[in-house]
């Protein structure tokens, strides 16, 4: 589904003030949503930190993340977002949760202790 911009035009200068008060409330709303669920993402590294520890699978997953980034890459065409950027921020949350799953196992991102 494709992003639809539709260009606005005002009546007066209230009329734009409004708007930008109003879009700019709901960017802070989105932004806690987003917030939220990087919480919820990151908090699942100690669950696939333990599974990985168990079945010996270093935290590095270069399969995975091959994976994640193609599934991103379709959205991103499908939507009409700029993938670059778009993978910059999965390579962020990748790190995130790498990170916290190193801290949970206390190895490096090899899978040596």
């Amino acid at each position: 589904m494709a992003s639809n911009y539709e260009m606005k035009t005002f009546n007066n200068q209230q009329e734009a003030e409004d708007l930008l008060k109003k879009s700019r409330i709901r960017i802070d709303e989105i932004d806690n949503e987003l917030f939220d669920l990087i919480s919820q993402r990151t908090s699942l590294a100690n669950e696939i930190a333990l599974a990985k520890d168990y079945l010996g699978m270093p935290v590095f997953d270069k399969s995975r993340e091959e994976e994640v980034h193609r599934k991103v890459d379709a959205l991103c065409e499908e939507l009409g977002l700029d993938v670059d950027i778009v993978d910059q921020i999965v390579d962020m949350l990748t790190i995130l949760s790498k990170n916290e799953q190193k801290k949970i196992l206390r190895r490096n991102v090899n899978g040596q202790y």
